[in-house]
């Protein structure tokens, strides 16, 4: 809103567009969404009870698990409940100190999840090139200690974001073409450079994804190398497998998350902006989705366990 020729107030709401182009599909395309996100909660509220309950899972890689099912929990659930008042209920509007905070926590908890999926690459290493030293190296101070380290590194480093977005002149539309405040989005409807957001969140990406995505591919090349330097094939894939669902997960939760930074900053005239929001939901959807179902069928104990913890039940009743 502009006040004068030389000062600006920042606008009092946005409006959230949801998916330009398909709102007659809004409905339709919020089934699979909202399904997706009961599923998340189901899966991993449940994996996180499983793991504080059962004993047997009271293990470095089961820690790292909760904590990635939990920040998997509050990602999704920043974003899609006010999805859903769009495709539902036609509620558009957000305020706009409520629009920053919820850019806050969206790049927060997915810079926190990166971190967590970098974690568990280094407990997959040290498991399988360390396996004697594997209790002394991850005792539950360290796992404390560097699930704490990665929590504050992706909250400080996000802190900036809603400043430089608060510091910026809002005199075009009020319109954000998605269906939640991401950054990118936001910024674009500035009337003034916003060259100085751009470069810290290049920084950022830098500092976080290319830095994790760095250390998971050094884990496990020195994985492949004491998994191909075993002599018994057996034992070879039975160290691999271990390796499986994590594997998993950081396909699942990368691949979507390059596709969107990518678009933003690169393909935004050449990918439909209906295709990049739809996959901008489903980056913040579906690790929290697939991550609980994909750790259930790949993880031998988690299986003993889940069936365990049914027959004691049916037991009990």
């Amino acid at each position: 809103m502009l006040v004068s020729n030389s000062s600006y107030v920042a606008p009092e709401s946005f409006i959230l567009g949801g998916i330009p182009g398909l709102e007659r599909a809004h409905i339709w395309i919020s089934l699979p969404l909202c399904a997706m996100y009961i599923t998340s909660l189901v899966g991993n509220l449940g994996l996180v009870y499983l793991i504080h309950c059962e004993e047997s899972l009271h293990r470095p890689m089961y820690f790292f698990l909760a904590m990635l099912s939990l920040v998997d929990l509050f990602t999704c659930t920043t974003t899609l409940p006010r999805a859903l008042c769009i495709f539902w209920l036609n509620i558009k509007k957000i305020n706009f100190n409520a629009c920053l905070a919820q850019m806050f926590f969206v790049h927060g908890f997915t810079g926190v999840e990166s971190g967590v999926l970098m974690l568990m690459a280094l407990d997959r290493y040290v498991a399988i090139c360390y396996p004697l030293r594997y209790a002394t190296i991850l005792t539950n101070p360290v796992i404390a200690k560097v699930g704490l380290a990665t929590f504050l590194r992706g909250v400080m480093l996000m802190i900036p974001f809603p400043f430089l977005v608060k510091r910026l002149p809002f005199c075009k539309s009020n319109i954000v073409s998605h269906t939640y405040c991401d950054h990118m989005s936001v910024v674009k409807l500035s009337c003034a450079s916003i060259k100085v957001n751009v470069i810290y969140g290049l920084m950022v990406a830098l500092l976080i994804g290319v830095f994790d995505i760095s250390c998971i591919s050094v884990s496990y090349t020195m994985i492949l190398r004491a998994v191909i330097s075993l002599s018994s094939a057996d034992a070879r894939q039975k160290a691999f497998s271990t390796c499986t669902a994590h594997i998993s997960a950081i396909i699942i939760t990368y691949v979507p998350a390059f596709f969107t930074f990518f678009t933003h900053r690169f393909g935004e005239h050449t990918i439909p902006p209906p295709l990049h929001i739809i996959v901008a939901n489903l980056y913040l959807l579906l690790p929290p989705t697939l991550n609980p179902i994909v750790y259930g069928v790949k993880t031998k104990q988690i299986r003993e366990s889940v069936i365990k913890f049914f027959q004691g039940e049916k037991g009990s009743s």
